[in-house]
């Protein structure tokens, strides 16, 4: 899984492309997340969220993802779970001063948001993690945060 992940993050630019253009289609689904049930599709959604950023960004499913955030690169595979940059410890070689054998995920985090159209994504300072939303599905998240932003501007305009 470390090869691909620090594969992906060599190409964020290119998933911060699919990501833009997955995103809408997840959130038009809304009506029919709704018809179902949210609490009826969150396993088997994150069962496939589970799988799909498993695979690709070692992914922790901590239920908060940031991954558009911090170039592509999972802040939750640092030892210290930090959300908001790399602890003092990173070494001289950019690697981790807890797992020296493994790239820093905060200097594999800037390289990837270097590459990004929205890179200054980066300097937005995250929520601490809610161990809460524990592996919960982010994408159902995103797509309720996105419909009551809808219905917000809905209102709004009347």
């Amino acid at each position: 899984m470390y090869a691909v992940r620090r594969w992906v993050v060599r190409h964020s630019r290119s998933f911060e492309f699919i990501y833009n253009v997955f995103e809408p289609v997840i959130a038009r689904l809304d009506p029919l997340w709704r018809g179902v049930g949210y609490s009826r599709v969150e396993r088997p959604v994150a069962a496939v969220e589970r799988a799909v950023k498993g695979l690709l960004f070692d992914c922790q499913m901590c239920g908060q993802c940031a991954l558009s955030s911090t170039g592509m690169s999972c802040p939750m595979n640092c030892p210290k779970n930090l959300r908001n940059g790399p602890c003092g410890g990173v070494r001289a070689n950019g690697h981790c001063e807890v797992k020296p054998e493994m790239k820093c995920v905060w200097a594999d985090a800037w390289a990837g948001s270097q590459q990004m159209k929205g890179g200054s994504k980066i300097h937005i300072v995250q929520k601490p993690v809610d161990f809460r939303l524990r592996d919960t599905s982010s994408w159902l998240r995103v797509v309720r945060r996105i419909a009551e932003e809808r219905q917000a501007r809905k209102e709004a305009q009347k």
